[in-house]
């Protein structure tokens, strides 16, 4: 039991802070921009083929820099070329152009490297493991996904709280015509914001893309669940999604690992008590409902507090 509990901690730490690298870009585009960008996640999957196909021609070091830049050079484009010019029909327009271009991310990215899941290896200088807890050897490359999270939010907090920069850019997001006329190029910042968002993203794909399985639905299987982080989180607020990250990460790791339903701890239901319904709910596991755990949570929130943990706009 101790080492079920100990193995659960840390993959859901580590789990939430790859929620949160994701989560975070997606944080400062709404926070800077207002604008909820439903291909963040197709971001996070260029990220990942971007860094397979760049390791294997200049190793995966080289790619854990360049992949993250490509990815924020188009979304740098997006902005310019696609958000800007829909900003002005409102913030339904904004969705709807986010929620194709997840689409179209994802038949480009079917069509250059297939539907079947790459060979996307961990580096050989992290494949190795770090420490051994309970006869289970825990590996050096999540320690190493771990860090870049955590260097990550540290970075982002002080370059948004105690720069010049971040002073630029919260400003330009309640009072841009006071921003302007100071003589900052407001539509500058925004497409840099935007960039740096999407090469977060990037960031946690490349990363990530070892540890977990690379292929052309890994966005659809996490975008949603990185929705849930933020709004659960507050929408805008990045402490918030640090600790919606965590919250979530843990809940659903801890959810996976238990395998008992209300029947084992309570015995089986009488059949005569009530509907068949009722026994088959009885006898569901934990792990079974791990998936709706973060949603359950969202709606939770939601009802309690409709801005989030830590939030101050409506989400």
């Amino acid at each position: 039991m101790l080492e079920l509990i100990v193995i659960s901690t840390l993959n859901g730490v580590l789990f939430g802070m790859l929620l949160f690298l994701l989560s975070s870009g997606l944080t400062v585009i709404f926070s800077m921009m207002g604008v909820l960008n439903f291909a963040h996640a197709s971001f996070y999957m260029l990220g990942a083929f971007f860094g397979f196909q760049l390791t294997k021609w200049v190793g995966f070091w080289p790619a854990l820099l360049l992949a993250p830049l490509l990815v924020g050079a188009i979304g740098m484009a997006v902005e310019r070329y696609g958000l800007r010019n829909t900003h002005k029909h409102g913030h339904v327009a904004e969705l709807l152009l986010t929620f194709g271009l997840a689409f179209a991310i994802e038949e480009i990215v079917s069509m250059i490297w297939g539907k079947t899941p790459l060979d996307y290896r961990v580096p050989a200088l992290l494949d190795f493991p770090a420490f051994t807890i309970f006869s289970t050897n825990y590996p050096a490359y999540k320690l190493f996904m771990l860090a870049v999270s955590v260097v990550i939010f540290v970075v982002l907090l002080v370059v948004l709280k105690r720069t010049r920069v971040g002073l630029i850019v919260q400003a330009a997001l309640t009072h841009p015509h006071m921003v302007g006329h100071l003589g900052h190029n407001v539509g500058r910042v925004f497409m840099v914001v935007f960039g740096v968002g999407s090469a977060l993203a990037g960031l946690a794909g490349v990363i990530a893309g070892p540890a977990l399985v690379t292929q052309s639905d890994m966005a659809a299987a996490l975008g949603p669940i990185l929705f849930v982080v933020v709004v659960f989180g507050g929408l805008g607020s990045l402490p918030g999604a640090f600790i919606a990250s965590l919250v979530i990460g843990l809940v659903q790791t801890f959810a996976v690992a238990l395998n008992g339903s209300l029947a084992s701890a309570f015995g089986p239901l009488d059949p005569s008590a009530g509907p068949s319904v009722l026994t088959d709910i009885w006898n569901v596991t934990i792990a079974q409902v791990a998936p709706i755990v973060p949603y359950l949570l969202l709606v939770l929130v939601l009802i309690v507090r409709p801005v989030g943990l830590m939030g101050t706009r409506e989400s």
